[in-house]
């Protein structure tokens, strides 16, 4: 009886110890599979090997894996676009998956309906995939891409690809084509005798249309481009827009300008301009006339006690209006400063939505393309706009003499339902009479 109870002892005890080596070599050679598929670069590839002791049983080794935590990779997600802005179109990516990008880098693009906004990377690293796609409307907030912090711009993505592209192109099965391109012109000349005769008759109006179409390109219109024409046909419908006109000899600004430009620069560090001297001569009108200042708001009119005055800047995107803040408050020298700062920014497509809130009144100046004459646009939530023009030698009469003057167009367009014309008339001839006469300004005459 000892005997039998012995030796079923020791059975069991071979049973577990196979058991157990069995479950040893399925371990190690998992773990070695694991190992040839992680690239050993990883920070998470090291194989860690250690010895467990067992009671009463003899000593195996048992190989275990240390995977990365969730602590190795980062999203990259939509930065807050600013407070009347809930949502963006993602227009392009600037990086593809396994570009290697440092830290605060940008990945992507996001066209809100004022601005252009970078998405950037929280961290160092390689990305991993994208999430989002081009053209996707997201928010802030919104996961665009996932970045290892660990991993490297590996090169072994190319050489699949490389591949690849000789697998997809290396099968010579071309010489099949010709074959039933032979067979299929026997079908073809009764199919296209037909419609011959017929298509004439039916397409005889559409025909101006085929040939566009095949030189035509569809494309999404940008989310700004978008905006700009909602605001400008909101604009159209809801403002009673009257513009009147006058002109300008730019004869005194033009000598002022030329006679103190190189002191200016000099001292203050930027050029002089017409712009600064166009602004200084709209804020003398907007105090003189508050109403052109002021808009309707319901049944009420919100008269503003400040100026800040927009100007309308074409880029290749659209057209931005970045504001000039207090600009009753500034001299020459901060405007032109000012105008300058924004003017970059914007050709860089760094405008922020706070240097485009707001705004009293708006100065275009088409003038640089050339423009002779415009009926601007009012610019919401604004009551008017002024539009410059180009510089025109014109035969003028001057002290009952005919000379040639430098002349200029100015256009005032305004809200007829809040504005008069006879208050927008003043207020063109005070920026009249201030550009002529830049001392004015000086006296505040």
């Amino acid at each position: 009886m000892a005997s039998r109870i012995a030796s079923g002892l020791l059975r069991r005890r071979a049973g577990a110890n196979l058991g157990l080596l069995r479950s040893y070599t399925h371990v190690r050679n998992y773990s070695s599979q694991l190992s040839a598929l992680i690239p050993a670069t990883s920070q998470c590839s090291k194989l860690t090997r250690r010895r467990y002791y067992m009671p009463n049983a003899s000593p195996y080794q048992v190989w275990s894996r240390s995977f990365a935590s969730d602590n190795d990779k980062v999203e990259a997600v939509v930065p807050f676009m600013g407070e009347s802005v809930t949502d963006g179109t993602l227009a392009n990516f600037l990086k593809k998956p396994g570009d290697r990008v440092e830290a605060d880098e940008p990945i992507a693009q996001i066209e809100t309906d004022k601005v252009t906004i970078d998405v950037a990377s929280p961290e160092a690293g390689v990305i991993e995939k994208f999430i989002a796609s081009e053209g996707d409307t997201v928010t802030p907030g919104t996961k665009i891409a996932i970045i290892s912090k660990s991993a490297q711009s590996a090169e072994t993505h190319v050489a699949p690809s490389e591949e690849a592209t000789p697998k997809e192109s290396s099968p010579p099965k071309v010489e099949e084509k010709p074959k039933v391109e032979e067979k299929a012109p026997k079908v073809e000349p009764p199919k296209t005798q037909a419609p011959k005769p017929a298509a004439p008759s039916k397409t005889s109006p559409s025909e101006p249309q085929l040939p566009p179409k095949e030189r035509e390109r569809r494309v999404p219109m940008p989310r700004l481009r978008k905006r700009i024409a909602n605001r400008l046909k909101d604009s159209q419908n809801t403002f009673a827009m009257l513009t009147t006109f006058n002109e300008v000899d730019m004869t005194n600004l033009m000598k002022l300008r030329s006679d103190y430009k190189d002191e200016f620069v000099t001292k203050h560090g930027v050029k002089l301009g017409l712009m600064s001297c166009f602004v200084k001569a709209a804020v003398s009108a907007l105090q003189n006339q508050p109403i052109v200042n002021a808009v309707i708001d319901g049944d009420d009119i919100i008269y503003r006690d400040y100026v800040d005055v927009s100007v309308a800047v074409g880029t290749s995107k659209g057209l931005v209006v970045p504001v000039i803040r207090d600009a009753d408050t500034m001299n020459f020298a901060d405007i032109e400063k000012g105008i300058n700062n924004l003017a970059k920014k914007a050709n860089e497509g760094a405008l922020s939505i706070d240097d485009m809130a707001g705004g009293t009144f708006t100065i275009s100046n088409g003038g640089v393309y050339g423009s002779l004459i415009s009926t601007p646009i009012i610019n919401p939530p604004q009551s008017a706009i002024l539009g410059m023009h180009s510089i025109v030698q014109r035969p003028v009469v001057v002290n009952g003499d005919i000379l040639a003057r430098p002349m200029m167009y100015l256009a005032l367009t305004y809200d007829h339902r809040l504005i008069d014309g006879r208050e927008a008339v003043f207020f063109l001839r005070r920026i009249k009479d201030v550009v002529e006469d830049p001392r004015r300004l000086l006296l505040d005459i």
